[in-house]
């Protein structure tokens, strides 16, 4: 095999074939889920190959074999086409792509050419996407990256793009290089569906890795910036913006660690997957540029919390994932929320997962290509570290969430939210967020007179469940539950059941509250002191909606 190129290089004329190929192999992820079938693509989420080799290898051994052969009677002394000698089916050319560019498996030359319809294997070398043993139609080729397609909705709507990365475990066999460039994972997508996308002019993608989030942000900005402190990290987010069709006028590129690539520079959004794995500072534990911050604890997750304000705009949101340490004595919202203190901004976390130190070890050992089947004395000696660095800062478990910041245009910071939602949520909540944001705004100006005098609606994905002791004539618990952003279940007493139900845009609250003091002959104040704290609940978190905040 030839050297393999350290990075894909990105050459216009060149990315306008392949986006062709890729486009009539059908290489997109519904056409690789129905070329391969349940089996092998629930195989392949769980990280094994073979299924997938299987249907891969008999899609090109039907094709190598052509066409049934005709009666002899009709045979004609022309051979038949075989995918060595003709341009390839699409089903055919995406099963070449899929074991090439995710299985990480050899393809003869002639059949990778095939596939390649316009770029050709010398055009796919020259972009660094394969390697080739030589030029003969039965010589290997080989994948160099991992290219695949991507499709994701976010808040602006629905994408449909191909993204280069390095090659995983799976397709290579091996732990991962230090310096390796992560594809779209599950922290990548969450984060992708999390953000707001309002119309913004300048967007930081902080850490920006394969570019993914950078390629979002530019559906919803004027200009935007994605910053990197691994060089090879920005070469995949170059090539995969080009692939996309976005010029380094839409996305620029800087190398640097952290908010150092454009201090002094002002944003109206950032996003950021940091590196923000707790990782043990120890001999024989590696450290990787896509996750590792090279700090103690969750300093790293602390420190973009605190300082991120510095870049923001008035205005300005910031949105980011991270872990953080729940140690002995000190609850997650606790310590968490001293650094939303310290940043000086409004503030809002989710905390959507939690484990305990050695489930955390556990995870990411093995996300970096390590396994106890593999090696078990490396195995241990990792799992000691991990678990011997917990132990020094008394860490009982670790957190893992959504932190949304918010820069005001004046004056100190109204917002402090930290909860927990461990459950499914309904994505994207980017739109979610936004709206509560823009509520929050609204309830902040908003005294009790002036809440009375709104008309409110129930939001279309709210529903009503009773629950009632048989034989009973009324409720004993009445639950208004959200179907949609983060699936609330708000407990609703019998004044506020019956307001919610008479909010439908006719009568404003303070009507409805009249109504209902009489209705249960009571004073109108004390039903309004019942239910106002609530209402303001639901339409924060938007059960309830008005004209001034529109609903998700």
């Amino acid at each position: 095999m030839s050297r393999t190129p350290d990075v894909p290089r990105t050459d216009p004329r060149l990315l306008d074939d392949l986006r062709a190929d890729l486009h009539d192999a059908g290489y997109t992820v519904a056409g690789v889920e129905d070329l391969l079938g349940p089996v092998a693509s629930a195989a392949l989420h769980r990280e094994e190959p073979v299924p997938a080799l299987r249907v891969t290898a008999a899609a090109l051994d039907r094709a190598a074999r052509g066409p049934a052969a005709p009666h002899p009677s009709t045979a004609s002394a022309a051979p038949h086409p075989t995918a060595a000698s003709a341009a390839l089916d699409a089903t055919t050319a995406s099963a070449a792509l899929v074991r090439l560019f995710v299985l990480g498996a050899d393809v003869p030359r002639a059949t990778a050419e095939a596939a390649f319809g316009r770029l050709g294997v010398d055009g796919a070398a020259r972009l660094g996407l394969v390697t080739t043993a030589g030029s003969g139609r039965d010589d290997a080729v080989r994948a160099a990256v991992d290219l695949r397609p991507y499709e994701a909705v976010d808040a602006a709507g629905t994408v449909d793009w191909w993204l280069a990365s390095d090659l995983g475990e799976l397709a290579t066999g091996r732990a991962l290089r230090t310096d390796h460039v992560l594809g779209v994972g599950g922290a990548s997508t969450t984060l992708a569906q999390v953000t707001v996308r309002d119309r913004r002019g300048r967007v930081l993608d902080l850490g920006t890795g394969c570019g993914i989030q950078a390629m979002h942000a530019a559906r919803h900005s004027d200009a935007v910036v994605g910053t990197d402190i691994s060089a090879r990290a920005l070469a995949f987010a170059r090539f995969n913006a080009a692939l996309a069709g976005l010029g380094e006028d839409r996305v620029e590129l800087r190398h640097g660690s952290m908010l150092d690539p454009v201090a002094g520079r002002r944003f109206d959004l950032v996003v950021s997957n940091p590196p923000f794995v707790i990782t043990p500072r120890a001999a024989g534990v590696p450290a990787y540029e896509y996750r590792d911050g090279g700090r103690s604890g969750d300093a790293v997750v602390r420190d973009l919390v605190t300082g991120v304000g510095e870049v923001l705009a008035p205005g300005g949101v910031a949105q980011l994932l991270g872990n953080w340490e729940v140690r002995t004595g000190e609850t997650w919202d606790e310590r968490v929320g001293g650094w939303l203190e310290e940043s000086g901004l409004d503030g809002w976390v989710i905390q959507r997962e939690v484990q305990d130190p050695a489930e955390y070890a556990e995870t990411w050992i093995r996300d970096g290509g390590s396994s106890p089947e593999r090696d078990r004395t490396a195995w241990r000696a990792q799992y000691e570290a991990w678990l011997d660095d917990f132990a020094s800062r008394d860490v009982q478990a670790i957190g893992f969430g959504i932190v949304t910041l918010r820069r005001p245009v004046t004056g100190a910071p109204t917002l402090r939210r930290l909860e927990e939602h461990t459950g499914s949520v309904q994505q994207p909540l980017g739109a979610h967020l936004a709206a509560s944001l823009a509520a929050h705004d609204w309830l902040t100006t908003t005294d009790d007179a002036a809440l009375a005098a709104t008309r409110l609606t129930v939001a279309g994905d709210v529903t009503e469940e009773r629950y009632l002791t048989p034989g009973a004539g009324d409720p004993d618990v009445v639950l208004l539950r959200q179907g949609g952003g983060l699936g609330r279940a708000v407990r609703a007493g019998t004044a506020l059941a019956g307001l919610v139900g008479a909010c439908d845009g006719e009568l404003t609250v303070g009507q409805i509250i009249g109504g209902i003091a009489v209705l249960f002959e009571v004073p109108a104040d004390d039903v309004a002191a019942d239910v106002l704290p609530s209402v303001r609940g639901l339409v924060r978190d938007g059960l309830l909606v008005h004209d001034g905040v529109a609903e998700a």
